[in-house]
This record gives C-alpha cells, structure tokens and sequence, in this order.
C-alpha cells in the first residue's frame, strides 16, 4: 500500500493485501463496531468479534477491564502476545480504533488497522461470511498493568493542560463543541448537565482525518489539520476527548501512527465526566 508519507505506514493495512492474507499465520482479525449486531449480519472471514462495552469495559466501575481480563479476552480468542491484530469496523473504524487503543493500553503493540474498514471491503463487493470461527484456545499472560500513564489521561491532566495552554483536540460534532447540544447529532441525550468544550481545546471532528471512502487522508493533509491548525508537535504533550473516549482514540491514532507523535494521551473520561464535574469549567462559542 502507498505510505502516504505516514510515520508509520505498517500501523496500515489495505483491503487487497488483507484479501490475500486472510489465513496466514500469526493474525488475527478483529471488527469492533458502534453498532454490535454488525458483526451477526456478516463480517470478513476468519475475524473475531470484540464488543466495545461487554468486552472491554468493566460492569460496575466506569473503566476499563483490569489485566486478567485482557488476558481471558486474548486467550478465548486465540491471540498470544506475538499476534499481530488487525481492527477494522463500521464508522470509518472509529471503534475499531477505540479497540486498538485499549489493546494499546495493555501493552499489546502488534496492532493495525483496515484502512477503510468494513465500509470499504463491503463496498469493494469483498468477501463476507456469518460464520463464527473457532480458534484454539492461548494461555496469554496477565500483563502487569496497564499504560495509564503513557496513552491515558484523566481529569485533573486535562484541566492543567488547560491552564498550561498545552494542546488540547475536542474531536466532537461543532454544536457539541460549541455548547448548542450535549450529545452527538442523531442521538439521545445522555445526562450531561453543561455544553461546551474544555477552555483553549481546538475543535476538530475526529472524521476530518478521513476521505470519503473511509480511508485515512495523507500526511501532509493530516499535518495541516493537526500541527499547523492545532499546533501539536513532538515537544509538546497534545490530549484528545471526545464524550467517552471512543472518537478521541481515532484522532489518537492518527496523531500517533500516521503523524509520528509519542506524546499523545486520549482523555476517556471526556465531556460525560467533564460536563458533570463539580468545579470544571468549561467555554461555549458562537
């Protein structure tokens, strides 16, 4: 696949070379989708299914599964640590970033993804089949923890990258980020008391990053959108949010794969915890 000028154009694969590849040894593919039933109507051969709150989330605190949990999910699905995973899903992959991320988040660092995603195979009329493949079971080994530090931020990190004037990417709809609505377009509300964005963050939806064809846009394109437009750069950590942390980890992605930057931390908690924080402030615009 052309490169494209990325900084890490082997965090990319294409629907052709994917084709080709369906059975070699030492992958395995996965779809996460925003809409779970996608999978049950048809996926590529061979992918396994990882649903971004059944799988990943724990049930009763709001975070993620601890690392024996990681490590069940690995194992049931066949995946050892030297398994190279390739995510793809609806949406542009914008949840199977979100999946990448939080694999990332255990240390799993042999990761790519389906440049175009399921929209893209599908429209290129590809393979798809209902058949839910069984894989021997693996002993993956309880990470050690999880890469909080590295690839996370929290709350109280966003509000000093605020006051710092350090970059910081609000990747939601604009009436999101302007305060007109607390929720994406075209879906409930969610509880959340205030709109707006957190004060000094850059408003670029996360789907600026991609061609109509769901395929990630070239470098230089990327580099006018993030570093001349929002001033990320390697010297400077940048945060990332979105509402839950799941379109912040495509921008994540892309500020990390495609443009190179090993300073970029996605905000999960994002506006669900901000907006309803005690003492958060917050900026609206017109």
């Amino acid at each position: 696949m052309a490169s494209n000028n990325y900084a890490h154009p082997e965090a990319l694969v294409d629907t052709e070379w994917l084709a080709q590849h369906l059975k070699d040894d030492g992958i395995r593919i996965v779809e996460s989708n925003e809409d779970i039933l996608l999978y049950d109507t048809g996926h590529i051969p061979g992918a396994v299914h990882i649903d971004w709150r059944a799988d990943l989330q724990d049930p009763v605190i709001r975070d993620y599964i601890q690392p024996d949990k990681f490590a069940e999910l690995c194992s049931r699905n066949g995946i050892t640590p030297e398994t190279t995973c390739i995510f793809y899903g609806d949406k542009s992959n914008w949840w199977a970033c979100y999946a990448l991320w939080a694999f990332r988040l255990f240390g799993h660092d042999k990761v790519k993804i389906l440049n175009g995603g399921r929209d893209k195979w599908k429209a290129e009329g590809r393979e798809m089949t209902r058949e839910v493949p069984k894989y021997s079971r693996t002993n993956y080994p309880i990470p050690k923890g999880r890469y909080d530090k590295e690839i996370r931020a929290f709350a109280d990190e966003a509000l000093a990258q605020s006051k710092a004037k350090k970059p910081l990417i609000d990747v939601r709809s604009p009436g999101e980020y302007k305060g007109e609505i607390t929720h994406m377009p075209e879906y409930p509300q969610e509880g959340v008391l205030r709109g707006g964005h957190i004060p000094g963050a850059k408003s670029v939806p996360w789907k600026t990053a991609v061609n109509d064809d769901a395929t990630f846009k070239p470098a230089a394109e990327l580099e006018k959108i993030y570093v001349q437009g929002c001033g990320v750069n390697q010297n400077t950590d940048t945060i990332v949010y979105c509402r839950i942390g799941e379109r912040s980890s495509h921008t994540w992605f892309v500020l990390t794969y495609l443009l190179g930057l090993n300073n970029v931390r996605n905000y999960d908690g994002s506006w669900t915890e901000w907006g309803n924080r005690v003492g958060m402030p917050i900026e609206k615009s017109e």
